[in-house]
């Protein structure tokens, strides 16, 4: 996603991290600090304490992103933030659609940490 970025007039980390944002919070409601909060973490990696449709939603925003800026060959970060809304709105409409069909919410403020904890304190 960076090379692509990068390619399109990206050059600046914080900018990187604007986009990754903008891709976050267009599918999940939060971005990637409001996301680590309600998870309950604080230097913990995100990713590492997503469950596995977290992951996939989140690498589905992602790739859907990176294949609208290869098609739209969008430049600067303006261009590149809307692409990135429309990039983690694909993933929005799958985590609505599932949610949906299992009636109940995908993204939860279960990690791995708690999940160590509990799998420990029932030993």
């Amino acid at each position: 996603m960076t090379d692509i970025w990068k390619e399109n007039g990206i050059e600046k980390n914080n900018e990187y991290a604007i986009l990754t944002n903008e891709i976050y919070e267009a599918w999940s409601g939060m971005n990637q600090k409001q996301y680590k909060k309600y998870k309950g973490l604080k230097k913990e990696s995100l990713r590492d304490n997503m469950d596995n449709i977290e992951l996939i939603l989140t690498d589905l925003g992602e790739e859907a992103t990176k294949r609208l800026v290869m098609k739209y060959r969008s430049f600067g970060i303006k261009e590149n933030m809307m692409v990135a809304r429309e990039g983690g709105n694909v993933a929005r409409v799958a985590k609505e659609d599932l949610e949906s069909k299992l009636n109940e919410k995908i993204v939860t403020n279960n990690n791995k940490i708690g999940v160590i904890f509990v799998k420990e304190s029932k030993k």
